[in-house]
């Protein structure tokens, strides 16, 4: 998904930790992957404090994962057009990149919230241990599916055309 603040397709890392963000306006869920970006790991949930606090939480999984790159969830419509929390997760990740000065990318992650709730639903999860892992399992479904793409730059596509 390219948007003009993000960089091209060579100035993003191929090599090296990115760091996934599902931005929630309550909570934000982190994964990181290896450096040969090919598997996605979930991290942390993180209950969202103050601007200060929440990068401070972004700075300390930079360093402590040596990232790279930043990948934010975009919440996009089934039409792939971007609605009020696309505006709200776009300007989150444009603060967040600025901050840390690390280039970033937007990735669609409809769905990514399905596939977390598959896999508390395979672990046979309490609703308190769904609701403390359910963030950072869809950041991890974010990245492994910006991961698995063949095309790391593309754009949304509508999914009512299928």
């Amino acid at each position: 998904m390219t948007n003009t603040s993000e960089p091209s397709a060579e100035d993003f890392p191929s090599e090296g930790a990115l760091l996934a963000i599902d931005y929630g306006t309550k909570r934000l869920g982190f994964a990181v992957c290896d450096r040969d970006q090919r598997i996605a790991f979930p991290v942390e949930n993180y209950q969202r404090g103050n601007d200060q606090q929440d990068l401070q939480i972004v700075r300390r999984l930079i360093e402590e994962y040596r990232i790279l790159g930043l990948i934010v969830g975009l919440p996009v419509h089934m039409s792939g057009d971007e609605g009020e929390k696309a505006q709200s997760a776009r300007a989150f990740g444009e603060w967040a990149a600025e901050a840390t000065d690390l280039p970033i990318r937007f990735w669609d992650e409809r769905f990514s919230s399905q596939q977390a709730d598959e896999m508390l639903d395979a672990g046979e999860f309490s609703k308190h241990q769904r609701r403390g892992r359910r963030d950072m399992l869809s950041a991890h479904a974010i990245l492994q599916n910006y991961l698995d793409s063949p095309d790391r730059t593309a754009a949304p596509r509508d999914l009512r055309e299928q």
